[in-house]
């Protein structure tokens, strides 16, 4: 029974092996001053010196701090707003228009960055790079236009709005999925009590969609030190004006690696992210498991 069950787990185990732990031996490379003629292993060692220089570049203190705000605004915002989608989508009685609705708030996690650049370039700057759609409502309404991609203040926000529209309905599945496993006489006991349909959903579903939550947080936390390449970097690109408020720790890899190709730096960076990170998920599992021990993930 033990050797069948060894045999199931077999290609898991070789997949991770391969594509998860084989690749960490390149992480000796933040240890090393890379010589790409000398290959990783002939490289000599340098101690910690690329996280020195990291550190001391004086781009480190706005790096962490616009990953870290970031990602804590986008966690959040889209918890909250999967949350709010999930109950009013609960509260559809029609099941056509109920998936179709679904199907609606879900679409958007398709969507690639590039094509979210575009709709965010003509809605903010405008085909011509000049105007776009919001500066036309602005204008209408008597307030001053703003040259969104000079002004580095509105795009923690502006990113934000872009990842709640991607991310909520998606989560909003996950909740929803929660919602169904709710048992219906606790619902029917709420019904005798006299408890409106807004009183229901305050005060049974919301509670029980906590553990959820709490899973979720706990998840979102482990990357709260990834900054979503994807999404920043297709939006906001190499447009250094607006760098004091969107640039995380993956883009500054990146454009470090690409413009310098400082391979022992941006190694550094990336060992320390991921540090970093499985610190911050150790911490909340332990709170979660401190506040609530039975939906504790340990």
């Amino acid at each position: 029974m033990s050797w069948s069950i060894g045999l199931l787990a077999l290609p898991a185990v070789v997949f991770f092996l391969v594509f998860n732990y084989l690749p960490m031996a390149g992480l000796v490379v933040a240890f090393k001053q890379f010589d790409v003629n000398l290959g990783i292993f002939g490289s000599p060692w340098n101690g910690l010196e690329n996280f020195a220089y990291f550190l001391e570049s004086g781009d480190a203190a706005r790096i962490l701090f616009n990953t870290l705000f970031l990602n804590v605004l986008f966690l959040g915002a889209t918890l909250a707003a999967g949350m709010i989608l999930a109950i009013m989508l609960n509260e559809i009685r029609s099941t056509f228009f109920k998936r179709v609705s679904q199907s609606v708030v879900f679409f958007p996690y398709f969507v690639s960055p590039v094509v979210i650049s575009i709709i965010l370039q003509v809605l903010l700057a405008g085909a011509s790079g000049g105007g776009g759609a919001v500066n036309d409502a602005l204008g209408g309404l008597g307030f001053p236009t703003v040259d969104w991609y000079t002004e580095p203040g509105p795009w923690p926000w502006i990113l934000t709005v872009v990842k709640v529209w991607q991310l909520g309905g998606y989560l909003s599945v996950i909740f929803l999925a929660a919602i169904t496993g709710i048992p219906e006489e606790v619902y029917e006991a709420g019904m005798i009590d006299g408890a409106s349909r807004a009183q229901m959903a305050w005060r049974i579903t919301l509670p029980l969609l906590k553990p959820t939550a709490a899973v979720l947080l706990v998840l979102g936390v482990g990357r709260i030190f990834y900054g979503d390449f994807g999404t920043i970097y297709a939006i906001v690109g190499d447009n250094g004006t607006l760098f004091d408020s969107t640039d995380v720790i993956d883009t500054y890899v990146f454009r470090a690696l690409r413009q310098l190709g400082d391979f022992g730096t941006t190694a550094a960076v990336g060992l320390f992210q991921s540090v970093v990170g499985f610190i911050l998920v150790l911490i909340a599992v332990l709170i979660q498991r401190k506040y609530s021990k039975e939906t504790s993930i340990l």
